[in-house]
């Protein structure tokens, strides 16, 4: 009986494994259709009696040509592609060693971390919710000149499954979550270093469509009515906390414009920093606390101040209530 049960197992596991090196060498083959460049080592099979795992050693993706905007090379040390025999519905895929990152001319940046996953469910009815997961995430180029780090990261991507390719997809979700963040050390950061936490949630709506040019992409989207809504925003970073929630579109620049409203905790000290940083004037800073000192009122005493405020995005310049806080940076989108 033992033995005849274990004989299933393995049999079962043989079937799964192999249908993962099957589905592997499928996405290779359209990978290659569509124009990359793929080398591996050569492929080997594990993970018994949990799992059917497949090992892709000193993996090389390399695509350069109209397709996608610029050129992209990928090398990883080696990627695991893992199905467990107790819930087969599920596809973890994880990175072993460094990898390394090279996009349209930029330098080769290094992604490296204690742990890592990305889950894919295999089999979907109505949206597909994808997964990230990573633990001492590390990024710095290969001159090593500087780094960032997160403690953990969280993020999903929830997309619908379309069965009839003809009609796109209109809304995505996402969301994300990151703890202990060490900025690059380079740059003097106003706020500190360091970042406690960030957490992000929202959709991508409208309609997505078919080119790969940027421009054109964010003209269609706007164009058909696209708009981001992020449904709330949090982030600790020094002296302040933030939780916010906006609506934004694009206007007839292409740059970003919305409206939404936030709730600041610390704004007088957050505010000090930044026109001492140089990121405000201190008229605007000066102007900003006698308003948000109105609108908070009286508070506890004993707790940082903190007020609700209505934020807008428009011409590139954020305002509250009126008054101009921070011009931003003109958008650029890319040619193809």
């Amino acid at each position: 009986m033992l033995i005849g049960l274990l004989a299933g197992d393995v049999a079962y596991w043989r079937i799964a494994a192999g249908r993962l090196r099957t589905g592997y060498q499928h996405w290779l083959a359209g990978r290659v259709t569509e124009g990359w460049d793929i080398h591996s080592g050569v492929l080997s099979i594990g993970g018994w009696p949990g799992a059917a795992r497949v090992s892709v050693p000193n993996l090389t993706l390399r695509h350069a040509g109209g397709a996608i905007p610029g050129d992209v090379e990928i090398a990883a040390a080696a990627i695991d592609l893992s199905v467990s025999l107790l819930d087969p519905a599920s596809l973890r895929i994880s990175l072993t060693g460094p990898a390394h990152i090279r996009a349209d001319g930029s330098p080769d940046m290094i992604v490296t971390s204690e742990e890592n996953a990305v889950s894919v469910p295999l089999l979907s009815v109505g949206r597909r919710r994808i997964e990230l997961n990573a633990r001492n995430l590390r990024i710095e180029p290969a001159s090593g000149d500087w780094h960032t780090m997160l403690g953990l990261l969280n993020a999903s991507v929830d997309v619908p499954v379309l069965h009839d390719v003809s009609q796109p997809a209109s809304s995505v979700a996402f969301s994300a979550s990151a703890e202990a963040i060490a900025l690059p050390a380079l740059v003097k950061w106003p706020l500190g270093p360091n970042i406690s936490s960030v957490t992000l949630g929202g959709s991508v709506n409208g309609p997505f469509p078919a080119t790969r040019d940027p421009a054109a992409w964010a003209r269609a989207w706007r164009d058909g009515g696209g708009s981001l809504a992020i449904s709330r925003f949090t982030m600790g970073w020094g002296p302040l906390g933030l939780t916010a929630s906006a609506t934004l579109a694009l206007d007839d620049q292409l740059q970003p414009m919305g409206s939404g409203s936030g709730r600041l905790v610390g704004y007088a000290a957050t505010l000090d920093k930044l026109a001492a940083a140089g990121i405000l004037t201190k008229s605007a800073a000066t102007a900003a606390k006698a308003v948000l000192l109105l609108m908070a009122g009286a508070g506890d005493p004993d707790q940082p101040p903190a007020v609700d405020v209505p934020l807008t995005l428009q011409y590139r310049t954020l305002s509250m209530r009126q008054v101009p806080l921070l011009r931003l940076p003109e958008l650029d989108w890319p040619a193809h």
